[in-house]
């Protein structure tokens, strides 16, 4: 098989995670963790405070969502960096080796 074919189904599959949760669940609400840790919270204890309040709210979900994949997307970033950076240290071993 082929580097190409690899790919090729790799692609599929990402695709197939990504879409048939979507088709499987069509009209279900994708929330976060946070508010049903909240809603679990308050069902368990109602006179529950917290222990401190955000310093910013963001304006909309949107925005807060924008923030969450900046943030992954800086992290993976950080992340790709790192293995690449210490695959061209590798390769510069090697050739100082020969």
């Amino acid at each position: 098989m082929s580097i190409a074919q690899k790919n090729l189904i790799l692609v599929v599959f990402v695709l197939l995670l990504a879409v048939v949760p979507l088709v499987i669940k069509g009209g279900a609400e994708f929330g976060g963790a946070d508010g049903q840790a909240e809603e679990a919270i308050t069902e368990i204890q109602p006179d529950y405070e917290p222990w401190f309040q955000s310093i910013w709210e963001p304006p909309s979900g949107e925005i807060e969502g924008l923030l969450f994949a900046l943030q992954a997307a800086a992290g993976a970033g950080f992340i790709c960096y790192y293995f690449g950076y210490m695959r061209g240290r590798k390769q510069q071993e090697r050739e100082k080796r020969v």
